[in-house]
Order: C-alpha cells, then sequence, then structure tokens
C-alpha cells in the first residue's frame, strides 16, 4: 500500500479533525447557510494558488463534468449544510464522534456503487471502526436526537462525494476544491446572508476564522484526501482518514474543556486497531489495464509511468498522460490505475 498516500489521508485527518470542533464553536453566531459557505469559500482560497497556476483544461472539465458536478452539489452544498446544522445542535466531542459514520458510508458505497475491491480484512477494518464510533452513539438508554440525525446525514452525502472525487481523474485535487469551494460555498453563502444575514452575534473575527478553518479543514484537508484516495481507492482512504473524528474528540477534551469517558478511549483504540488492518489489505492477481488517459501525482518507477517527457523532468510531478494497454500481476490495491472487475 502507498505510504504517501497513507500519509496524505492521515494529514488531512488532522486537518479536518481539528476543524470540526473549532467550526463548532462559530456554529452558535454564524448562521447556517453563511458558516457553510464561508468554510467552503476559505477552501477555495487554499486552492486557488495551484489553479490559477495550472487550470483545468477544456478536455478535462468536458470529460469529468458529470462527476464533478455531482460532487459539488452533494459533498460541496448539502454536506457541509447537514454538518453545520448538526454542529449548531449537538456537543463538539459527540458531533466528532459521529462523523464516524461517512466510513461506512464510504465504504458500502464504494463496494456497492463505485465496484472497489475490498476483502474480507477492509471489511473487519471498517467494521471496527464503525464499532468505536457506535459504542460512543448508541449508548442504553440513549437515542438519537436531531443533531446526531444531521450530521449522519452529512456523512451519507460524504459518502456518496468520496466515491465520485477518487474516481475523477482528469482533473486536479485543487481543481475539485476550487469547483467546490466556489460553486457550493458560493451558493450556500448567498442563501446564508438572503435569509439571515451574517447574524446579529457575528464578528469580523468569526467571519475570518470560518475563512480560516475552511481553507485547512477542507481545503487543504480535501486536496490531501483525494491524493492519497487515488492511491488507496476511496474506501482505504477513508479508513486512514477515519481518525479524523478521534482526533477532533481528543481537541475536544484537550482545548474545549470536555471530559473523556472511558467508553471513548476504548473506541479510540478499537478503531486504531481497525486502521491497522487495513493497512494490509493489498491483494494480487493477474489483471488487465485498459488504454486510459488521466492526471494525477507520479514518478517514472513502474511499468504504469515509463512515458518520456524530453524535459529531464524527475521526482514526483503531475500532468495529463496516457497509459497504454497492460496486462501483468502484482500486490495492488484499488488506487487509480486498479479499479478492475474482480
Amino acid at each position: 500500500m502507498s505510504r504517501i498516500g497513507v500519509v496524505r489521508c492521515l494529514l488531512a485527518a488532522v486537518l479536518f479533525g481539528a476543524s470540526a470542533p473549532l467550526a463548532s464553536e462559530l456554529a452558535g453566531s454564524l448562521p447556517t447557510f453563511t458558516l457553510a459557505g464561508l468554510l467552503y469559500v476559505g477552501a477555495a482560497f487554499a486552492a486557488a494558488p495551484v489553479t490559477i497556476r495550472r487550470p483545468p483544461s477544456t478536455r478535462a472539465l468536458r470529460a469529468e463534468w458529470r462527476p464533478a458536478a455531482a460532487a459539488v452539489v452533494i459533498g460541496g452544498a448539502v454536506g457541509p449544510v447537514l454538518l453545520v446544522a448538526g454542529l449548531a445542535r449537538t456537543d463538539p466531542a459527540t458531533s466528532s464522534i459521529l462523523l464516524n459514520a461517512e466510513l461506512a458510508a464510504t465504504v458500502v458505497l464504494a463496494a456497492v456503487v463505485f465496484r472497489e475491491h475490498l476483502g474480507s480484512r477492509m471489511w473487519v477494518a471498517a467494521g471496527l471502526i464503525t464499532v468505536a464510533g457506535g459504542m460512543l452513539t448508541w449508548q442504553p438508554g440513549a437515542s438519537l436526537d436531531v443533531g446526531a440525525l444531521l450530521v449522519i446525514a452529512a456523512c451519507a452525502a460524504w459518502g456518496f462525494d468520496n466515491g465520485l472525487t477518487a474516481s475523477i481523474g482528469q482533473l486536479a485535487p485543487e481543481h475539485v476544491v476550487m469547483l467546490k469551494g466556489v460553486i457550493a460555498g458560493g451558493a450556500n453563502l448567498a442563501i446564508g446572508l438572503l435569509l439571515s444575514g451574517w447574524g446579529s452575534a457575528t464578528t469580523l473575527l468569526d467571519v475570518l476564522a470560518a475563512l480560516a478553518i475552511g481553507a485547512a479543514g477542507y481545503g487543504l484537508s480535501i486536496t490531501l484526501w483525494v491524493k492519497g484516495a487515488r492511491d488507496l481507492g476511496a474506501a482505504r482512504g477513508q479508513v486512514i482518514f477515519a481518525t479524523a473524528p478521534f482526533i477532533g474528540a481528543v481537541i475536544a477534551w484537550t482545548l474545549l474543556g470536555d471530559d473523556a469517558t472511558g467508553v471513548q478511549i476504548v473506541a479510540a483504540l478499537i478503531a486504531g486497531v481497525g486502521v491497522a488492518i487495513s493497512l494490509r489489505s493489498a491483494h494480487e492477481h493477474s489483471h488487465r489495464h485498459a488504454e486510459i488517459v488521466h492526471e494525477h501525482e507520479h514518478i517514472h518507477a513502474d511499468e504504469h509511468h515509463d512515458h518520456n517527457h524530453g524535459d529531464g523532468v524527475a521526482g514526483r510531478h503531475s500532468h495529463v498522460h496516457e497509459h497504454r494497454p497492460l496486462v501483468h500481476a502484482h500486490p495492488h490495491v484499488p488506487d487509480l490505475h486498479h479499479r478492475h472487475d474482480h
């Protein structure tokens, strides 16, 4: 399994895990749509430098506009609104743990809709992490409130978005983030301002904080996750990313003063075991690669990337390139090159 993919998804988890409790602190002063819009506008600011320097080609936009548009609407507009609405109605530690439901949605949809090969270890890993999250939400005598259901609904939207985004091969991750930030973020912000304005308790510092949280917790985080998911597949990328709720809970405990319980600590340990199992879930068989044109980071160190630039390019780099048909066998995961049927 790609180490750089694991590292990227883990860094994405740290950034997003920190953003959830911090965003919940703003949910009381900023209206729901306004805050959701600001978070993704902040993400657009984070993606802007790369997008301006290397804009998407007309060919790439024409080839990927359908999954990109669906990802923008479902992941960039619907998901954040549901999350912010949920954050405003539940405590930071609980909402952070509830975000673990995104893993279950991503794994099931990856297998059923996007046809990713998972294997028994991946199902066990996803099951352990889902159970860990369930330990925090399904306590004896407890019932899910509206806030918890809204957070879970956001996770379902992002689960579908994850499968769509990981399958986009001709747009750079920064291009996807930019589309979500400008279109979805701009639309949510406009709706929020029309319906509620900035809110009576909103300050300039709140607006700047929302943009900063969005830039790091959405912009950089999503960019890192997409790059990692291209190396690992959406399901495996999300298993690594599933550490985000527990990171968010730790921040809620240490910085926001929430109490940590024994159940929460045990759940975090179970989730850690699940992540460890997922790291050993590659499989090997003879498989065929069809001819394909796509864009992603790569180095010229395998049979997939032996093309010649003629310009002395070395190290990791990204550009649109073509793969010739190829049949071979080696250990692999459902990365950008191995999404074949089994």
